[in-house]
């Protein structure tokens, strides 16, 4: 099950032998730290829990410190857990390291991040309504238009497609293609783009 954090760069292109031209998003991807991993006799399921981000020791609580603290390893800022249930995760020891090299070209993964934030926005931009007409003296140009029924039941149904905040959600974008592993620079870089904005991070993990 290979899983990893990392934090992404930005996109550009790559050249395959044919010439084509392959839009990547490079994702830059340190060495990970196993802080915990879970077991069904323990907890119920299984999972592994890698820790990514070297901060300064003021920056973390005492429980923090004191969980990534029982790998003996740098303070680590974020944690997520990747969890496994028909695997085994004898691969993963309590404060082994994770690196790019777990993944290989042509290898099929899915990421999750936190997609940008777009603000409020209409029903245009965030539902793809189609807009009204435009000409001869029109008001309905891009409202959303009617949203509720008669008399009965007088009230407007709750999860209506209407005007409101867009982006700002974790999101996972799967099926995405590994093309090129680089270990020694730790980059990973993958086919097509990736939820998030320009240093986010990312969760990236097999796509099975």
């Amino acid at each position: 099950m290979p899983a990893i954090l990392g934090k992404k760069i930005g996109m550009t292109q790559l050249f395959t032998d044919d010439g084509e031209s392959v839009p990547v998003t490079v994702i830059e991807a340190t060495p990970n730290r196993v802080t915990a991993v879970r077991s069904n006799d323990a907890d119920g399921y299984t999972a592994v829990q890698l820790g990514y981000g070297e901060v300064a020791e003021r920056k973390l609580t005492k429980a923090r410190l004191g969980h990534v603290g029982k790998t003996d390893g740098p303070a680590l800022k974020h944690l997520r857990e990747f969890r496994d249930d028909d695997g085994d995760l004898g691969e993963f020891e309590l404060g082994g390291e994770v690196t790019v090299a777990a993944f290989e070209a042509g290898q099929r993964v899915k990421v999750s991040a936190v997609s940008i934030g777009k603000g409020f926005q209409g029903t245009v931009k965030r539902h793809n309504f189609s807009r009204g007409p435009v000409s001869h003296g029109s008001h309905n140009v891009r409202a959303p238009g009617s949203i509720g029924a008669s008399a009965d039941p007088a009230r407007v149904f709750k999860g209506r497609k209407m005007p409101g905040r867009m982006g700002g959600k974790r999101v996972t974008q799967r099926g995405l293609e590994v093309i090129r592993v680089e270990a020694d620079r730790n980059l990973l870089m993958l086919r097509g783009s990736v939820p998030g904005p320009k240093n986010a991070t990312v969760e990236v993990r097999t796509d099975g």
